[in-house]
C-alpha cells in the first residue's frame, strides 16, 4: 500500500535495507512478550499475534450462575512483558470488567510489566461537564484501568485528545488516520473534496484534505429539540460535481452520517466515499447505510465487525500492523514517534 512493501501499514514508516528488524522473540527490559486476546478481540488479537509470530496467550473465561467473571491463566506471566488486546465493544460493561479482572490476574501472577491496548476505549465523548450535575465517565474509566494494576495503555483514535491527560500511566494514543488516507490515496479518486461530517470534526478533516491535496469542505447541522436524528442543515465549501470522501471518528446508527450524505447530494455531489475508525454500527446503521447509495464504506477493526451484516461496498482495514509495531518498539524500549515521522 501507498508505494513500498517495506512500509509498516498505518504508519509514515518504512524500512531501510539492512535496518534491524524487531522480533517478538528478543528477550527486553521486562523479559519477554506475552500476548493475551480479550473476548471482544480474539480476532484482532490473533492478527496481532501473527504479525509477532507468537501464539496468543492461554487463559480460561467463565462467567458463573451469578453473573460474575470467572478468570484463570493457563500459563506462568512472572516477569514477563505482557500485553492484554481487549476493545470495548458490545456488552461494553461485560468487556470492561472482563479486562479490569485480567490486568489484576495478570499483576497478581507477578508480571513484569502489564500493558492493555484498548482499540476502542468506551464513554470517551464523556470527556468534560457539557451539562448541570453530570460526571466524567471518561476519567473514571482511566482511574479504574490505573486502580487495577495496567502500567500502560495504547488506544487508537480518542474522541477526544484531552482524555490522554486522564491518565497518570505513560501511554500511547494511536490514531488509524495513516492506514484511511493511505487506502483512499492510493485509489487516486478525481476531482475529490474532503468533507467533515461535523464542525467538531473539521481540524481533522483539515488533515485528510491537506494530506490528499483536496479541498475540504464541512457539513454544518444542528441537533433539534427532542431529535434523535440531527439535522444537517448546509455545506460550507462546495461539492458540486465533484467526488467526496465524508471523514468521521465513529458510527453507531450512521443517522448523522446519512443525513450528511443527503446534504451532500442535494449540493450536487457524484460519488461519494465514507471513511471514519471506529465501527460501533448497530442494525439501523446497516440499513440506512444500504440505503444511501455509497461508492465505498472504509472503516478498521478496532471494534469486532458482523461478516454477516457487511455490505458488498464495505472495506475493512486491519490496524494489526500498527499496533503489532507499537507492541515491538515498546517492549525494545524504541521510539514509536518515529513510526509516525515524530
Amino acid at each position: 500500500m501507498n508505494g513500498s512493501k517495506d512500509k509498516i501499514p498505518g504508519t509514515k514508516y518504512v524500512r531501510k535495507p539492512g535496518s534491524h528488524i524487531l522480533l517478538a522473540s528478543s528477550p527486553g527490559q521486562f523479559g519477554n512478550i506475552l500476548l493475551f486476546c480479550g473476548s471482544a478481540s480474539k480476532e484482532l488479537g490473533g492478527e496481532i499475534a501473527d504479525y509477532l509470530k507468537i501464539k496468543p496467550g492461554d487463559y480460561h473465561r467463565s462467567v458463573f450462575s451469578n453473573e460474575n467473571i470467572f478468570i484463570q491463566l493457563k500459563e506462568s506471566v512472572r516477569g514477563q512483558d505482557v500485553y492484554l488486546v481487549q476493545t470495548m465493544a458490545s456488552p461494553v460493561h461485560d468487556n470492561l470488567m472482563e479486562m479490569l479482572i485480567m490486568i489484576d490476574t495478570l499483576k497478581r501472577d507477578s508480571a513484569a510489566r502489564i500493558n492493555v491496548i484498548i482499540p476502542y476505549l468506551s464513554y470517551s465523548r464523556s470527556d468534560k461537564k457539557d451539562q448541570p450535575r453530570v460526571g466524567i465517565a471518561a476519567r473514571l474509566v482511566a482511574n479504574i484501568i490505573e486502580v487495577a494494576g495496567a502500567d500502560r495503555y495504547i488506544t487508537i483514535d480518542l474522541h477526544a485528545g484531552q482524555i490522554q491527560g486522564f491518565f497518570n500511566i505513560p501511554g500511547d494514543a494511536l490514531t488509524a488516520f495513516h492506514l484511511l488516507s493511505d487506502y483512499m490515496q492510493d485509489k487516486e479518486i478525481p476531482d475529490l473534496v474532503v468533507v467533515s461530517a461535523d464542525l467538531g470534526f473539521a481540524k481533522k478533516g483539515r488533515n485528510w484534505a491537506e494530506k490528499l491535496g483536496t479541498p475540504h469542505a464541512i457539513v454544518e447541522k444542528r441537533r433539534v429539540d427532542n431529535a434523535e436524528r440531527p439535522e444537517a442543515l448546509s455545506i460550507i465549501g462546495d461539492v458540486s460535481g465533484k467526488n467526496v470522501l465524508l471523514v468521521d471518528d465513529e458510527v453507531l446508527t450512521a443517522g448523522s452520517a446519512v443525513n450528511a450524505i443527503h446534504a451532500i447530494r442535494e449540493a450536487g455531489a457524484r460519488d461519494i466515499y465514507f471513511a471514519f475508525s471506529h465501527s460501533l454500527m448497530n442494525d439501523k446503521a446497516y440499513e440506512r447505510l444500504a440505503e444511501a447509495n455509497i461508492k465505498e464504506i472504509i472503516f478498521t477493526n478496532t471494534l469486532p465487525v458482523n461478516r454477516e451484516k457487511m455490505l458488498p461496498n464495505m472495506t475493512i482495514l486491519s490496524v494489526a500492523p500498527l499496533l503489532g509495531e507499537v507492541i515491538l518498539r515498546a517492549h525494545a524500549g524504541r521510539s514509536v514517534g518515529e513510526l509516525f515521522n515524530e
